[in-house]
């Protein structure tokens, strides 16, 4: 009788079967905290240990290299040791690449072609623009490239571009500036990191090379890819056409955790795959070895909701657990609160704060946590992006403020000098310096000084003369305007929050939110200087190297992720599920938000808080919200409620129609902070008030904070005002 291998014998029989189903189409259904990675490297050395393939004919596809290497590393392993060389194990790109350095003839390049980075891309199409009439600062040159790139995920090119698809993108000319970018680039025998999968994609689709993509055919007798679900259109595309030959494809994936179609990624190639592969076995991996059932059933019946998925419902031997906890509160300053004390209690019972986690949705929800735990001295770590104060966008608007905080603040001012452009080059900025160096004076007075003078070209004379003006006029208002309203005038009137209006990267909404969380944020201080204090603060607070932290991370970053405990803060409607990506891509956006709330339940492996506010302070305005769809969506059963009276009832309430995508009736009302305030005079001002400002006319009181009044204008959008300026209407 034959020996089982060493390999298999601790393998559950999920996991054995898409181990040992060796040939043709087999997709791999594998839940999270299912045993993904084991199986995925098992079924490598299963492959070279029982002879089926050797090392060279097998093509083992990651999303990242050091996914690869991580594979590479246990599959040896798992051989006792044995060296696995020569065989095709990497990234999409880096396997693409591989092939057409053999085959770059046959698009027009030679094999020693050169891959532009992001930056490179930017300046060759900018060239281009500019030799084409198209104007660079309307239409901005990594937009542009942004909007090719998707096309190329989507394996078009210039030839497949039609009207409808470029819009009026560059005026219309989108089209063409691909064309002439692809020829340029083909000029200088380069391509960019699209072009690696759609040359090669090109190459094998075309008859007249039938005999490459035959000898792909014979040289891969296996075929293996990881985190299916993630995969853009281009790579479906490559994948389909070297799985043709030997069928024996094997994907594993989990529709459950797609999550990044805003970079491409299409769901749907992971839900088509039995009719793309017929007869495709299906094998569901279910046992969870991460977390607790509480968890598992919570997070299961939520995704129930969704649609278009395959199905599949994890367990786990771990036990039930703790239920998760649902936990209203009045406002996001009390939501941070919540969490930092919980954590606190965690800590105090022997938990490590690196098995703790607050997963937030939008990237600006981390300043409240982040502020909240330098106040009680937690130590913590920002993964995936910049802490809050430390964002470029930021530090951009940081830097406006401090000039007007101090005219002599010269860091500050050459910062945002030419932020955002004013044709202001390093060789003017040189001779400000230089003068102010000679004369002993600030960079501020310099400017002063030269505008009066002939020195500089009457262009940059009268840019830098109405720089300074808008600085005199909002240094002129600091003490009369509320410093929340003059940083949000100010950012609007430099052109800095027009610039990244404008700007149509994929970061550039998040920057835009992080700025209106800026504003929001700073009338929590009374007054600018004081605000500028507690940043100059919080910058300077720079936790140790080393030492236990708590992770801050947006839901995105979490993927692959797990914690002991995680906290999901912020389930409210039009922020978790975002309103942006509902109106944007409709039920599909939905769906894909849910699966969002799926890998953020999944993360945790005994305790998971969730938790929402009544009363959200977003961009500067008091939102009363209602709690998330996704919280209504959580079973009774599973679930342990903490909310104050009022603020949530258990259940899959009236709030949404049968498809779950809109409101039945109108939003609860639910409780705020209702104070009421009496003025000097007596009169009794209480939220919700019409009253009558002099200067600003008829609004309501949306937010009452001592005596000043948050007001809400018909006509002058939102003000803070003292209540002895206004009068009941």
């Amino acid at each position: 009788m034959t020996q089982t291998p060493p390999y298999l014998q601790n393998l559950n029989a999920p996991q054995n079967e898409a181990v040992e189903t060796l040939d043709g189409p087999v997709l791999v259904l594998a839940g999270a905290g299912t045993g993904k990675t084991r199986v995925l490297t098992t079924r490598l050395a299963h492959l070279l240990h029982t002879g089926k393939a050797y090392p060279g004919q097998i093509l083992a596809v990651t999303f990242t290299n050091k996914a690869a290497q991580e594979m590479k590393e246990r599959v040896s392993h798992l051989l006792n040791g044995a060296p696995v060389e020569g065989w095709w194990l990497g990234t999409f790109h880096s396997l693409a690449a591989r092939m057409l350095r053999k085959h770059a003839d046959l698009v027009g390049l030679s094999s020693n072609f050169t891959i532009l980075d992001p930056d490179d891309q930017v300046r060759l199409l900018k060239q281009i623009m500019e030799v084409n009439g198209v104007d660079h600062k309307k239409w901005a040159p990594k937009a542009m490239i942004h909007f090719i790139d998707r096309w190329k995920d989507r394996g078009l090119t210039p030839d497949q571009i039609n009207a409808d698809e470029a819009g009026d993108l560059a005026g219309g000319k989108l089209p063409i500036l691909y064309r002439l970018y692809q020829d340029r680039l083909k000029a200088v025998n380069a391509c960019d990191f699209g072009d690696l999968l759609l040359h090669m994609i090109t190459i094998l689709r075309n008859p007249a090379h039938a005999e490459v993509l035959a000898d792909y055919h014979r040289r891969f007798k296996y075929i293996l890819v990881d985190e299916y679900q993630d995969t853009n259109v281009a790579q479906y595309l490559w994948l389909r056409l070297l799985a043709q030959g030997s069928n024996n494809i094997c994907c594993v994936g989990d529709d459950d955790q797609s999550i990044y179609g805003w970079r491409g990624a299409e769901v749907g190639n992971i839900l088509k795959f039995e009719k793309d592969f017929p007869g495709a076995k299906i094998i569901r991996l279910e046992q969870n070895y991460r977390s607790t059932n509480h968890i598992l059933k919570a997070a299961g019946a939520v995704i129930s909701n969704n649609g278009d998925r395959l199905g599949k419902e994890l367990w786990s031997e771990a036990g039930d657990g703790e239920k998760l906890t649902i936990r209203g509160l009045w406002d996001g300053e009390a939501e941070a609160r919540w969490v930092g004390e919980e954590i606190e209690q965690l800590q105090r019972k022997g938990w490590s704060l690196n098995e703790m986690a607050v997963l937030v949705r939008a990237g600006f929800q981390t300043r409240e946590f982040e502020e909240r735990f330098i106040q009680l001295g937690i130590p913590y770590r920002v993964i995936g992006g910049p802490r809050f104060y430390e964002r470029q966008e930021i530090r951009d608007a940081l830097a406006y403020l401090r000039v007007i905080a101090q005219p002599a603040d010269d860091l500050a001012l050459e910062r945002i000098i030419n932020k955002p452009k004013r044709g202001l080059g390093d060789s003017t900025v040189n001779t400000l310096y230089a003068y102010g160096r000679a004369k002993g004076i600030c960079l501020h007075d310099a400017i002063m000084d030269l505008t009066q003078t002939d020195e500089l070209r009457p262009k940059v004379k009268t840019t830098l003369m109405k720089l300074l003006d808008d600085f005199a006029r909002w240094r002129s208002l600091v003490d009369s305007t509320p410093h929340p309203e003059l940083t949000a005038q100010m950012l609007e009137e430099s052109g800095y929050m027009q610039m990244w209006k404008e700007d149509k990267t994929p970061e550039a909404p998040g920057r835009l939110e992080n700025l209106k969380e800026l504003v929001s944020g700073m009338g929590e201080y009374d007054s600018l200087p004081e605000f500028l204090e507690h940043v100059a603060l919080v910058l300077e607070n720079q936790n140790d190297q080393y030492g236990e932290k708590a992770t801050i991370m947006t839901l995105h970053g979490a993927k692959g992720l797990e914690f002991d405990a995680v906290f999901l803060p912020g389930w409210e409607e039009g922020l978790f599920p975002s309103q942006k990506t509902m109106d944007e891509n409709g039920v599909k956006g939905l769906e894909e938000e849910r699966r969002l709330a799926y890998v953020g339940i999944t993360r945790a492996r005994k305790k998971a808080h969730v938790s929402f506010a009544a009363n959200r302070r977003m961009y500067g305005n008091w939102i009363n919200a209602i709690p998330s769809r996704f919280v209504d969506e959580l079973p009774e059963d599973h679930i342990e409620v903490q909310s104050d009276s009022g603020l949530y009832q258990v259940g899959r309430s009236q709030h949404w129609d049968s498809s779950g995508f809109k409101p039945k009736a109108p939003a609860p009302k639910r409780q705020v902070h209702d104070r009421k305030v009496r003025a000097e005079d007596g009169t009794v001002f209480a939220r919700g008030d019409r009253v009558f400002h002099e200067k600003f006319g008829y609004g309501s009181i949306i937010n009452i904070d001592g005596h000043k009044l948050d007001i809400n204008f018909e006509h002058g959008g939102h003000k803070r005002v003292m209540d002895s300026f206004v009068k009941k209407g």
